[in-house]
């Protein structure tokens, strides 16, 4: 039985793995969800790393999974626990001592975000719905919070702290359908920053909204293997 343990991105908010745990849960593996404090000014990457780590608790056989702005707090856990494998999903990739603000411009983000989008037909300016719900089910927004939680602007001008990637397996997944950040991009950072290839999964930036059942079955190859 493994350990998942999956971080969301921006804002924080657990909801966004409730359809793949059940998934990983039937698979017979172990998913644990971690809640962050997004809007809270306070609360810095050491911040979001601590809360990880306490849900790793004494467990040396952890998959760590990160989502979107979860890349950011990924390496400080991955130098403090024993982490067995890193996934990423979606997500921004730092260098060491580089932060979020710095990540966006060094990677031409927006850029490769609107080139996409002229080139797919769909609006340039930035709106929730274009880019993250444009393939999450009706059904599954329904049951989403009422409230949303808005990241607050800390984190992104915190340096990321580390030295160096962990010498362990790391994944990087990325959405077929990715909007937000588009596979071409995610290709791109991949290759540059850890000399690793993108695997796509069907479905958006919210991918496990979307596509909880592909993406989990990425999951269990990566466990398996």
């Amino acid at each position: 039985m493994a350990l998942f343990i999956l971080v969301p991105g921006a804002g924080g908010m657990a909801w966004y793995w409730h359809r793949v745990v059940p998934l990983l849960g039937s698979a017979g593996h172990q998913a644990i969800v971690v809640d962050l404090p997004g809007d809270d000014r306070d609360a810095g990457l050491a911040a979001y790393a601590d809360i990880v780590i306490r849900a790793i608790a004494e467990r040396s056989d952890a998959i760590l999974v990160a989502q979107s702005l979860a890349g950011f707090a990924a390496p400080l856990v991955c130098v403090r626990a024993p982490v067995r494998m890193l996934v990423f999903v979606n997500a921004m990739i730092p260098k060491p001592g580089e932060t979020a603000d710095e990540w966006w411009n060094a990677t031409r983000a927006t850029e490769a975000r609107e080139k996409a989008a002229a080139r797919h037909g769909y609006a340039k300016e930035f709106d929730v719905t274009t880019y993250f719900l444009h393939d999450v089910p009706h059904s599954v927004l329904r049951t989403a919070p009422e409230q949303q939680r808005e990241e607050a602007d800390t984190i992104f001008g915190e340096p990321c702290r580390f030295k160096h990637w962990p010498d362990i397996p790391i994944h990087v997944l990325a959405g077929r359908d990715d909007r937000f950040f588009p596979i071409e991009f995610q290709r791109c950072v991949a290759r540059e920053r850890l000399g690793k290839e993108v695997q796509q999964v069907p479905g958006g930036h919210l991918v496990a909204l979307s596509n909880a059942e592909g993406l989990t079955a990425r999951f269990l190859a990566y466990a398996k293997a």
